[in-house]
């Protein structure tokens, strides 16, 4: 039985007519609903009933038609496939349910022209707050990846840079943070960042540009997922170096290690769906366990030996031939790096109940955890180095080699980076990847992929996960993985290609929101909004925007001149070859085919019941 409005062959909508009794029970619920949604931070399911409200009908409500949506009784719902026509389409009617017992999300489309529903499995809501926030905490992972990559930061500015750069870095992340939380209460939509340019653009240019950012925001989280894979991979081959000095590792033994840890994220994310909330609980708390015992630990082997508070704090060191101030903002890459993808809850809001409150409130809390925790963490590694040359030139990496100087013990050293460092790194890959591949099997699911985009955006019924989107992710992590095959400097290649490709599809979003404002954001939804920048919004808005082209456009630059083979900045080939592909889809298929995300009335009514 259809509940809302019809969506009738002349496209108009007619109002449902209730009796008194339907009247009286609409009030009852409405009642049980804002009791229920008084208590605003509570994880988990919460089955809601709403009468009827107005939400905007594609896009904001500017100049737009609204449309009246009630709800009906708990339903299971179903994503609809990337082959069926738009909800929007005159022959075609939605049915929006809420969450029910079972939390599942998705949507029932049903096309009046051919009488049959379409289904493509369904996603469950089993991520709550605890589990979310861990999953953020574990994706940063700031303090390991930060330590991991201080080869990049140290030649750029030394300590003074890692310390006081990642200051720099978290306040502007945090303005990014604070600027999407609110765009994501309003509009808490799987594709993140696409499916907000869509909404926040104007009508003219919303399907070029939420295809554009698409494509850089699915190639950026991809990256980012490859990140942790080669960071396992050198971890390991870090310990066989410290073992054996005169062992001479191949990049192809490399490779396989970065092999070994993308194939162990494919087999978490594929069939590990029922365990990966839990896991995702004990990787934030594992990740917060290893900074403690870590710290403990080389801060009592280092006794009597730590480093000068001079050298810590106001250590400045350029060996990049760039100008002081220009090497100081290269070196942010390392702090930027670890508090990349605070967006990462955004891409799981079909998965998290309630998720305009949950989702906002876990991309701020994971910036404020992961600068606060990294700080600290880092001020202690630097303390413990003893010698700060041989920290960069180290074949072991930077983290062996302080683990090294504290214990002075291969087995402590080794026994300290596998217990912590690197299971915290492989929980890492297995929630970077989980973000990746939804993130592509959104994209996919409205024909962002081109011909292959039913295939990848498909669900697979019986394990009720987007296995295809995983594969697809995966398989593009071991190409990206081959650069370590053909360059030594594959790391920094990968890391700033994650930093470059996200900020790139944060850009067009901030810009609308700092071109049109309010306009953009007067809601889903008629309550007041509990995340809102108020009279602060334009301003805040306007440092992010200004941070995110910055240095997005700094990160492009090669980390030291002379440029040759070895000082070259890879990224830049990278990005050529993602605009390539995406440009070349566009006008194959795209310009024909993409019309922005798909459903989009449904899903924006789903999000306004989850309040």
């Amino acid at each position: 039985m259809f509940y809302g409005p019809v969506n009738r062959a002349d496209n108009t909508v007619q109002e449902p007519r209730l009796s008194p009794v339907s009247r009286l029970g609409a009030l009852r619920l409405r009642a049980l609903e804002l009791l229920l949604t008084a208590r605003l931070f509570r994880p988990g399911p919460v089955r809601t009933s709403l009468t009827t409200r107005k939400v905007p009908s594609r896009g904001c409500r500017a100049g737009l038609k609204e449309q009246s949506i009630e709800a009906s009784p708990p339903l299971q719902l179903h994503m609809m496939s990337t082959t069926e026509s738009k909800s929007n389409s005159p022959a075609a009617s939605v049915n929006v349910g809420t969450v029910g017992e079972k939390d599942t999300a998705a949507v029932h489309v049903h096309n009046a022209s051919h009488g049959h529903y379409q289904e493509e499995g369904e996603l469950r809501r089993g991520f709550s707050l605890l589990s979310c926030l861990g999953l953020a905490f574990a994706i940063l992972n700031s303090w390991n990846a930060m330590s991991a990559s201080a080869q990049i930061v140290l030649p750029s500015g030394g300590s003074v840079a890692m310390l006081w750069g990642l200051v720099v870095s978290a306040l502007a992340t945090l303005t990014m943070a604070v600027s999407f939380a609110e765009v994501c209460h309003v509009y808490p939509m799987t594709g993140g960042q696409l499916d907000w340019t869509y909404l926040l653009v104007p009508e003219k240019y919303r399907n070029f540009a939420s295809f554009f950012v698409g494509w850089m925001g699915s190639t950026g989280w991809i990256s980012l997922a490859a990140s942790a894979s080669i960071i396992v991979s050198n971890f390991l081959s870090g310990i066989i170096v410290m073992w054996n000095e005169n062992f001479e590792l191949k990049t192809w033994q490399s490779f396989l290690f970065y092999l070994a840890a993308t194939i162990i994220s494919w087999g978490l994310n594929a069939f590990g769906l029922k365990i990966l909330p839990t896991l995702d609980r004990i990787a934030g708390l594992w990740s917060m366990a290893g900074i403690v015992v870590v710290s403990i630990t080389i801060l009592a082997c280092s006794s009597g030996r730590f480093a000068s508070a001079a050298d810590v704090f106001t250590k400045f060191s350029n060996e990049t031939g760039w100008p002081d101030g220009l090497a100081f903002f290269l070196g942010l890459l390392q702090s930027m790096f670890g508090l990349t993808g605070f967006d990462a809850v955004s891409h799981l809001v079909d998965e998290v109940p309630r998720p305009a409150r949950t989702a906002p409130m876990v991309m701020v809390m994971s910036i404020c955890l992961g600068a606060t925790s990294a700080f600290i963490y880092l001020v202690i590694f630097l303390f413990c180095v003893q010698d700060f040359d041989a920290l960069v030139s180290s074949p072991t990496g930077p983290i062996l080699q302080v683990f090294l100087q504290s214990t002075k013990s291969l087995g402590g050293a080794t026994a300290l980076l596998v217990i912590f460092n690197l299971i915290a790194q492989i929980f890492a890959g297995q929630g970077l990847t989980t973000v990746a591949s939804r993130m592509v099997f959104s994209f996919a699911r409205d024909r962002g992929l081109g011909h292959i985009s039913p295939y990848v955006g498909h669900v697979h019924v019986g394990l009720k996960t987007p296995v295809n989107a995983i594969t697809f992710v995966c398989i593009w992590i071991v190409v990206l993985g081959c650069i370590q095959l053909g360059s030594s400097i594959a790391f920094n290649a990968i890391i700033a290609s994650s930093v470059v490709f996200l900020q790139i599809s944060y850009i067009i979003p901030m810009t609308a929101l700092v071109i049109r404002g309010q306009a953009c954001l007067e809601g889903n939804h008629h309550q007041k909004a509990v995340w809102s920048l108020g009279r602060f919004r334009r301003v805040i808005n306007s440092i992010a925007l200004a941070m995110l082209i910055f240095t997005t456009v700094i990160f492009t630059f090669p980390p030291a001149i002379p440029v040759n083979g070895e000082s070259m900045n890879y990224v830049v080939a990278v990005l050529g070859v993602a605009i390539i592909l995406c440009l070349g889809t566009w006008f194959v298929d795209g310009r024909k085919n993409y019309h922005g995300p798909r459903d989009i009335d449904a899903r924006l009514a789903i999000a306004a019941t989850a309040l």
